[in-house]
């Protein structure tokens, strides 16, 4: 029971972070799309291996009931999606020492100041803001696909345990199930000898008389 909550507990983890970085690698495929270019690798390989996987936790988090019975199985494939987020993030590593966001001081302010206005908001003056867009999606999913690589490893790891669990729960059974046969056997066997010899007796002391 405590590894199944915390094996969904997990998944809604993997969930959460694989739908936002889905959709924004589905902003990049579409604009390449439009343009009839070709996606790049490090976008298309992070985004497929992000749609797979946000299916196989949607799935497999919904019918955990039967997935419980094929543990090893679902530790197998969580597994193989650690290995498919590494080699995403692993082609989506040149985003990894960009700087994607800058503050400097604006060229026409001669002084830097923050000031309250009267409904309590706060305004900045004297310093320029830039954001890439592109650079900070990128950056997030990248970010989000190092998480996954660990969430599997976590979620893969559970569900191993769990199949060890039921795998042992099993066995058990069986051999109670067979030593309560033998049992039944060895008591049906009693009493048709003891019943076979109470017959044999009888006929002797017929036969005798």
């Amino acid at each position: 029971m405590l590894f199944g909550i915390f094996f969904a507990f997990w998944r809604m983890m993997e969930i959460l972070t694989l739908i936002p970085t889905l959709g924004m690698l589905a902003y990049f495929v579409h604009i390449y799309a439009s343009s009839n270019a070709l996606t790049p690798n490090y976008i298309l390989v992070l985004f497929i291996v992000s749609v797979l996987g946000a299916i196989w936790a949607i799935a497999t988090l919904f019918t955990y009931h039967r997935a419980k019975s094929n543990a090893l199985f679902v530790s197998f494939i969580d597994l193989c999606f650690v290995g498919a987020f590494i080699a995403g993030v692993y082609e989506l590593r040149m985003i990894a020492h960009s700087n994607c966001s800058s503050v400097a001081k604006s060229s026409g302010a001669p002084f830097f100041a923050v000031s309250a206005g009267n409904d309590h908001g706060f305004s900045v003056s004297g310093v320029d803001v830039s954001v890439d867009k592109t650079c900070a999606m990128l950056k997030a999913c990248w970010a989000f696909g190092i998480m996954n690589c660990i969430f599997f490893a976590f979620t893969s790891f559970l569900a191993l345990l769990v199949g060890r669990g039921g795998s042992r729960k099993e066995k058990d059974v069986y051999v109670r199930e067979t030593h309560y046969s033998r049992h039944g056997h060895r008591r049906s066997g009693s009493h048709r000898s003891h019943r076979s010899s109470h017959s044999g007796g009888g006929g002797r002391r017929a036969a005798y008389v």
